[in-house]
């Protein structure tokens, strides 16, 4: 056997990051944590034990039990079927609206980047102007604006967050702008266009998938904040947010109704974080190759 055939196979890319995720141990939690509320979003009318719109008067805010397992709200609904049918808005809001900014935002950063003067001018001074303004409070403001439906939420909320990846997409833009290979691409007689999406783009993946993961958790709390002002999903369709605005009136007669949907968004929402953080140590290029 010769010297060079001994030699061990290069390890792919993909398979490195892949191999420093799974070492990460809290983010591996947070992506058990993240598939078992997709699976229970989508299983929602099968895992349900009840119907999260039937009301009884015969229980009403009952307290945790064998028969219902977070208690009955203030309509004799059982919480838990809610927090499960919920879990189908909050997810949905989420994902949606940062796809909904990805496509906003990507393309108007690429744009800024390589094509420079006025047009990243004027992209960049809109982006850092509504970059000055708090991100729930925009959200809030372009809702109210909109009128109240999970729709118009999620809307508020992709344009809200499209600046950041704006701003990501425009400053890779311009690391790439002067390299070699983006000069060669134009030397070919590449539109510019096809030198944005496929040259370009394919490399600025990664850290949109960290930004993207950390936006979902930042979506989610967003969503939960428009849907307790009542600029979300609309009573009596169940939603996180919706669930804590009717329970504040009952914090000390029942406080189950506050706080299993409260401690659902904070362990969602600590999920996407530790999962973004996983996936912002295995994608980084300047970690140790082991």
């Amino acid at each position: 056997m010769s010297a060079t055939a001994a030699l061990p196979a290069a390890e792919s890319p993909t398979r490195r990051a892949i191999r420093r995720f799974f070492r990460h141990r809290l983010a591996v939690f947070g992506l058990v944590v993240v598939v078992l509320f997709v699976t229970v979003a989508i299983l929602a009318p099968v895992i349900a034990p009840y119907d999260p719109l039937q009301t009884s008067w015969a229980r009403i805010r009952k307290p945790p039990s064998w028969e219902h397992w977070m208690g009955t709200d203030e309509n004799g609904r059982d919480v838990l079927s809610r927090v499960i049918w919920g879990a189908r808005a909050s997810l949905m809001a989420g994902v949606i609206s940062v796809l909904g900014a990805l496509v906003i935002g990507v393309p108007l950063g690429l744009l800024a980047g390589l094509a420079g003067g006025w047009t990243d001018a004027v992209i960049s001074r809109i982006a850092d102007a509504m970059l000055s303004v708090p991100f729930l409070i925009l959200a809030i403001a372009l809702a109210a604006f909109l009128g109240p439906a999970l729709e118009n939420a999620m809307l508020a909320i992709a344009i809200t967050a499209s600046p950041v990846f704006v701003r990501l997409a425009r400053g890779m833009a311009l690391d790439a702008k002067s390299t070699d290979w983006i000069e060669a691409a134009r030397a070919l007689g590449n539109p510019p266009w096809r030198t944005a999406f496929v040259h370009v783009l394919p490399n600025i993946v990664p850290p949109l998938l960290v930004q993207a993961s950390l936006a979902i958790a930042e979506a989610i709390i967003a969503e939960a904040a428009l849907s307790f002002l009542g600029l979300g999903q609309q009573p009596p369709h169940p939603s996180w947010g919706s669930m804590l605005n009717s329970s504040q009136r009952f914090l000390t007669q029942a406080p189950w109704l506050s706080i299993f949907p409260g401690a659902t968004i904070m362990l969602v929402v600590l999920a996407f974080n530790l999962m973004g953080d996983g996936l912002r140590d295995a994608l980084d290029p300047r970690a140790e190759k082991k």
